[in-house]
């Protein structure tokens, strides 16, 4: 166990749990979207979206998705479910940085392809799942791909970046932040596929999980890839071991609310990892 003067890691992970993992300190993440509703399937469908629009800055984000979903009404999987030409209309004029409105189409395509021959994502996500995987990154690999061929069309640039492969190598930050939202339960996540084993989840790593974990000392690469993802993980994994993930959310907190860059700030003096940051 990695310590910290009188402190160990866990002791601190577990501070930040109780302090950040609370409903309250979901806005801005585009988690809060999935609690717009009640259904499982408006949840389910509303966090997909949410999760691979999830890049930039979390204004535009927030922007762009309630946009998207209010264009949807009160059930974004009924919308979909009935998504129709007539329907694209609403859509070919809305774009999100660098993805154009025929990419939100294609997805949203591709979603009610999903629902009509599966009933719902997870079912999908099954298909692929094994429980004797050592973690979720072959069903989610089986998961991006099936998506295409259910797509069966020409894929451009902005989808494949939407619907991120980790069979590239990439962190896939994006679907493996869905996976947390739908495979965890507790005030933050949502615990609504009940099927998939927790411990065979992988840290959605951003700016602020890579850089922070780094700084606890849970890997050292130069390269932030799903490798780094896999070896967070393991770090996470060797202090909880039942929940490898638990602590993402919360430490997450310190660089979304508390705005920590790498680089002194008003939060410094009482932030809880100030030691292991001033040993950097």
């Amino acid at each position: 166990m990695l310590k910290n003067g009188d402190k160990t890691l866990k002791n601190i992970l577990e501070g930040l749990y109780r302090k950040y993992n609370h409903k309250r300190f979901i806005p801005p993440d585009p988690l809060q979207f999935v609690y717009h509703y009640k259904k499982t399937a408006d949840m389910e469908i509303a966090g997909f979206l949410a999760a691979c629009f999830a890049y930039g800055a979390v204004e535009q984000i927030e922007k762009f998705l309630t946009a998207l979903l209010n264009k949807m009404g009160n059930s974004p999987a009924g919308f979909i479910k009935n998504f129709s030409t007539q329907d694209k209309k609403l859509f070919k004029s809305l774009k999100y940085r660098f993805n154009t409105g025929e990419d939100i189409i294609s997805l949203l395509e591709i979603s009610k392809k999903v629902l009509i021959r599966y009933g719902s994502l997870e079912n999908l996500f099954l298909n692929g799942y094994r429980n004797s995987d050592k973690n979720i990154i072959p069903a989610a690999e089986k998961f991006i791909q099936n998506l295409f061929k259910i797509h069966n069309k020409k894929t451009s640039n902005g989808l494949k970046f939407l619907l991120s492969d980790p069979a590239g190598g990439g962190t896939s930050k994006r679907l493996f932040l869905f996976l947390r939202w739908m495979v965890r339960k507790d005030e933050v996540d949502t615990g609504l596929w009940k099927k998939i084993d927790k411990t065979k989840l992988i840290v959605p790593v951003d700016v602020h999980i890579g850089r922070l974990s780094k700084i606890l000392g849970l890997h050292n690469r130069k390269t932030v890839n799903l490798k780094t993802a896999v070896e967070i993980t393991a770090g996470f994994a060797a202090i909880c071991s039942q929940d490898p993930v638990k602590y993402d959310f919360a430490l997450c907190r310190i660089g979304i609310l508390e705005n920590c860059t790498g680089r002194q700030n008003k939060y410094c003096p009482n932030c809880e990892l100030a030691e292991f940051c001033r040993e950097k």
